[in-house]
Formats: C-alpha cells, sequence, structure tokens
C-alpha cells in the first residue's frame, strides 16, 4: 500500500506541474484569488453578506477560462497530501478521506478522534475537542486541500502542537495570528510535553481561514 500511494503521489503531482507550466499563472488568476481570500475574510469579520459576494465573484473568475490551472492545482495539493500522510503516520491504520466539498462538524455530542488525514477542494471543518474521545496518547490530524474554513476548539487538558500554512487567507492560533499571504505559523501548547492526551496538528490549504482556539 505504502509503494502504491506514494507512486500515486508522484504521478499526481507530475501531472499537476505539467499543466502548470504549459499554461502559466496570469493576473487575472491572482486576482480571482485575492477576490477569495478578500471573500473569507469579510465573511469571518462582518455579519452581511459582502463576503459572500466577494467570494462567489472569485470563484466565478476562477473557473471561467482557468479550468486547467484549477485542475494542475487540484493535482498537485492531491499529490502532496498522499505523500504527507504516509509520512506523517507510523502505520496505515489511520483514516483517510478525500472528497470533493466536506462539511465535517463535530460540536454536538461526544465523538471520537483517531489518526486522521483528510483531504477537499472545498471544506469547511469544525472541531470541538472539549467533546472528543481519545484512545491514545497522541493523536495526529491531517486537514489539507484548495479552499478551507477551519475551526478548531482545543480544551486546556488537551497539548496541542499546530503546523498551520495557507498560500491566501489567514492563520489564528492561539496567541499568533497571520494574515495576507503566504503564511505559515508553527505552535505548541504550554502543556503539551506533560499532557496526557496529545493533538498534532498539521493543517494546509491553498485558500483558507484557519482558527484554532484554546480554551
Amino acid at each position: 500500500m505504502g509503494n502504491r500511494n506514494r507512486n500515486t503521489a508522484i504521478v499526481l503531482i507530475a501531472a499537476g506541474l505539467f499543466i502548470l507550466v504549459e499554461h502559466y499563472v496570469s493576473f487575472f488568476t491572482i486576482a480571482a484569488l485575492l477576490f477569495i481570500a478578500l471573500g473569507i475574510y469579510k465573511i469571518r469579520s462582518s455579519p452581511d453578506k459582502t463576503g459572500y459576494v466577494l467570494l462567489a465573484v472569485g470563484v466565478i473568475l476562477m473557473f471561467t477560462g482557468h479550468f486547467t490551472f484549477i485542475l494542475s492545482v487540484v493535482l498537485i495539493s492531491l499529490g502532496l497530501f498522499y505523500m504527507k500522510s504516509k509520512q506523517t503516520h507510523r502505520d496505515d491504520s489511520y483514516v483517510q478521506r478525500q472528497t470533493f466539498l466536506e462539511s465535517f462538524k463535530r460540536d454536538k455530542e461526544p465523538w471520537e478522534l483517531k489518526d486522521t488525514s483528510m483531504w477537499n477542494v472545498v471544506g469547511e471543518i469544525y472541531m470541538d475537542m472539549s467533546l472528543v474521545m481519545l484512545d491514545q496518547k497522541e493523536t495526529t490530524v491531517i486537514l489539507q486541500g484548495v479552499f478551507g474554513d477551519v475551526d478548531i476548539i482545543v480544551p486546556e487538558f488537551v497539548g496541542v502542537s499546530v503546523n498551520a500554512s495557507v498560500l491566501v487567507g489567514q492563520i489564528n492560533v492561539g496567541p499568533e495570528r497571520e494574515t495576507g499571504l503566504v503564511n505559515k505559523v508553527i505552535w505548541q501548547s504550554p502543556n503539551y510535553d506533560t499532557s496526557d492526551q496529545k493533538v498534532k496538528l498539521l493543517v494546509s490549504y491553498i485558500v483558507g481561514d484557519i482558527d484554532i482556539k484554546m480554551v
């Protein structure tokens, strides 16, 4: 299974890079990404509908005449996801899922969290870990994709290590905040080394809004 996943990842990345080289990134594409990022930011910071309008404009600009660019980004992202999953998880017992559109919400009742790798083109992720049941001392969660809105609540009794990155968008992790282009935050809670229950979060999106709160 390991060799097959690795070969699949290499093929996907190579195909994505080939398409991307053949069709260079134009100013039009950059403008579409900026509209999307601004839309996500406005949705999170303002109750009016301006953010949704900006997001819709960005998506329309991106899909109109940019199918090959989007396809290349998706293939590269998926290939990198396969590689990271195999390198990070110690064995093949982890949960792996890939979807085009993902709405993953765990906030109303107790739920179980295992080692997980999750990839999506468009993802809305909401995890309340104050309700989580962990069956091992350290659990690793990989969240990766193209467009993502990620909200995670981590209680103080859980030690958390975060490695989060977005090409366009914003990241809020504990006291750390990054907004704009090419953002990355590496942060670890003060109790991580001494906690009986630990969660390692690896979050990476092309365009995204990542918010991880400690309560």
